[in-house]
């Protein structure tokens, strides 16, 4: 497919260490060596791959996408993930957009915000239509036009935000930029969630904070992270100990009490749960990956 021909030659060419570019916003990733899952925040993205694939586990949900499909991420999730199918001579290659609720909100103040169905999932994974690619490369030819830069990049954006609103998942991209949606209100507790996950919490605080009563809650939170509240609150503690466990590899107890666990042997059966081992032994598997 030609489009992915080119798509691979421009991502090659701008790829940084640090995966930034300098249009705002558009990120570039290019992987040449399998490493193993690894922690992360999703963000608010559109992710194309145009070599190679990733897999990203979200609770109970796997996700695989390749090359010529996207994946669009509404609410930012912690997820464990990493790219498959790589190697030096063929990098995984993939283009990324900061997706801003108040540039869909925009949109949908010019268009009409549209149908909404149920809560939407905060993932979900299409192949890529002609017209989406299109305009990524376009925006991603710009990064050798410094000169049009400024000026058209706004525009290519825009343009590829009104492909995803109009695309398969434009209910998962839409509810990003209503103010009132079930998204948006979830979106809410996840980041008091993510900002306060050390803390103890009662589910009828954060319903409040989140504008829903318990049993809405309940139930968007689960269509939206695919876990429970609690569930989510221990997928971050973990994955936060397993950060913490790279600079702090002597003190486990010590991580565990950080991150929330008052018992050092909870925090280890919870920890092989989540991670298939216990933190000294993930530890030694991951330090020859650690920067």
């Amino acid at each position: 497919m030609m489009q992915l021909d080119e798509l691979r030659t421009l991502l090659a060419r701008h790829a940084r260490p640090d995966f930034g570019t300098a249009i705002d916003g558009v990120l570039i990733s290019k992987v040449d060596r399998a490493l193993p899952p690894s922690p992360a925040m999703s963000g608010t993205v559109l992710a194309v791959i145009a070599q190679g694939a990733k897999r990203l586990a979200l609770g109970d949900r796997v996700y695989e996408y390749r090359a010529g499909q996207y994946l669009v991420a509404s609410v930012d999730l912690p997820v464990t993930g990493h790219f498959t199918e790589v190697s030096r001579e063929r990098p995984a290659l993939g283009f990324g957009l900061t997706l801003r609720p108040d540039a869909v909100a925009e949109l949908l103040l010019s268009a009409g915000p549209g149908a909404t169905a149920a809560t939407p999932p905060g993932i979900a994974v299409s192949d890529a239509p002609a017209e989406l690619l299109d305009a990524v490369i376009r925006l991603l030819r710009l990064l050798d036009q410094p000169r049009d830069r400024a000026v058209l990049a706004p525009m290519v954006i825009r343009e590829i935000l009104w492909r995803l609103i109009n695309g398969e998942q434009g209910d998962v991209v839409r509810q990003l930029g209503v103010a009132d949606s079930n998204l948006r209100h979830v979106a809410r507790a996840v980041r008091w969630i993510r900002d306060n996950y050390a803390q103890p919490f009662r589910v009828e605080d954060v319903a409040r904070l989140a504008g829903m009563s318990v049993s809405a809650f309940h139930r968007n939170f689960q269509a939206v992270t695919a876990m429970s509240p609690i569930q989510f609150q221990k997928q971050i503690r973990l994955q936060e100990a397993r950060l913490l466990l790279a600079t702090r590899p002597t003190d486990i107890a010590g991580v565990g009490l950080r991150v929330g666990y008052d018992s050092p042997s909870q925090f280890s059966r919870e920890y092989r749960r989540q991670f298939g081992a216990p933190p000294s032994e993930d530890l030694a598997r991951l330090r020859p990956a650690l920067p």
